[in-house]
């Protein structure tokens, strides 16, 4: 029985950690990786104390941090079901462990939109990737696929522009990102944007090797070889686990107050996984802070009830 568990090891997550951990308390770290959302940005100029990092460095620096401090970590292990009972959590994994804490902050982030269309799932990690900053350097002189039309496809489409023979990018609605950065984007010549269309298909035998394109308003099908498809669609909330605890909102993300507090006493929620406006590392870090206190408040309490119910039954 851990006093805290922390589910989710990116910024929000890590912070939470050690802020707990400074508190005493006996915490548990469990996360299916190191980093989250984080570990993918090339470029960090926002985040105080660094004038410039990359999100890799800057997520490694969290985790040398982390290790400073007696928390107990179960990295590479995957949440399936969380519950409460009797005042505590039960968190079962993909390894078939059953975990229990006193209190509980949900750090999980968020995760890929999918396209689900034909051959995504099964080429994923062939040439399907949802992470242009880690995976475009092994596309170096093929032709590629960018899915989107916001600025995380944009940024992609330029990142790849440099390493790529051909990038086409697929918006199923006309450029919703920077138009200064589509407008360069234009101007070069491997570069061929197909606006107001979707990916149908995705083909390839053991690899990616093209898909098939329809366009929304004529119905005019295409279909291009290429070696690698980046879906850049948008993310959503990894708030699975708690939809049948506690409330989430039409955007599936946790409602929390301004305490991190959740409906479910001892439950807390931090980071891109929440209902907070903003979705910045610095932010999530910061909630991840507060999401510990709380915690610490609300043991605090837990156990100073505990110990008048014990008075109450010696007298």
């Amino acid at each position: 029985m851990h006093e805290v568990m922390i589910i989710g090891a990116g910024p929000a997550g890590m912070t939470a950690a050690v802020y707990a951990a400074r508190k005493r308390l006996k915490t548990l770290l469990v996360s299916k990786d190191i980093g989250g959302q984080a570990i993918w940005s090339s470029k960090i100029e926002n985040y105080m104390g660094y004038q410039f990092i990359e999100g890799a460095e800057l997520m490694r620096k969290f985790d040398d941090q982390v290790k400073l401090f007696p928390i107990d970590q179960m990295i590479g292990e995957e949440v399936t079901a969380l519950e409460r009972s009797n005042g505590t959590f039960q968190v079962r994994t993909a390894g078939g462990e059953t975990l229990q804490a006193q209190a509980l902050i949900l750090a999980s982030g968020k995760h890929p939109r999918l396209l689900n269309v034909p051959g995504e799932e099964r080429l994923r990690g062939r040439g399907v990737s949802y992470c242009a900053t880690c995976d475009a350097p092994l596309f170096s002189g093929q032709a590629v696929a960018v899915v989107g039309g916001g600025n995380s496809a944009l940024e992609a489409a330029r990142d790849l522009i440099s390493i790529a023979d051909h990038v086409f990018l697929v918006s199923p609605t006309k450029i919703t990102g920077d138009p200064l950065v589509f407008d360069r984007l234009k101007s070069a010549s491997n570069f061929t944007a197909f606006l107001e269309a979707e990916v149908t298909e995705i083909n390839g035998s053991k690899l990616v090797e093209g898909v098939k394109i329809r366009d929304r308003q004529s119905g005019r099908r295409d279909e291009v070889r290429v070696g690698g498809v980046f879906v850049e669609i948008g993310r959503v909330p990894a708030s699975e686990l708690a939809k049948d605890l506690t409330g989430v909102n039409q955007f599936g993300e946790i409602e929390v107050n301004r305490n991190c507090e959740t409906a479910v006493p001892g439950l807390f929620a931090a980071g891109d996984v929440t209902d907070v406006l903003d979705k910045q590392i610095v932010i999530a870090a910061a909630e991840g802070a507060k999401a510990a206190l709380q915690a610490h408040r609300y043991l605090q309490n837990l156990r100073y009830l505990q110990s008048l119910a014990s008075t109450d039954k010696v007298a």
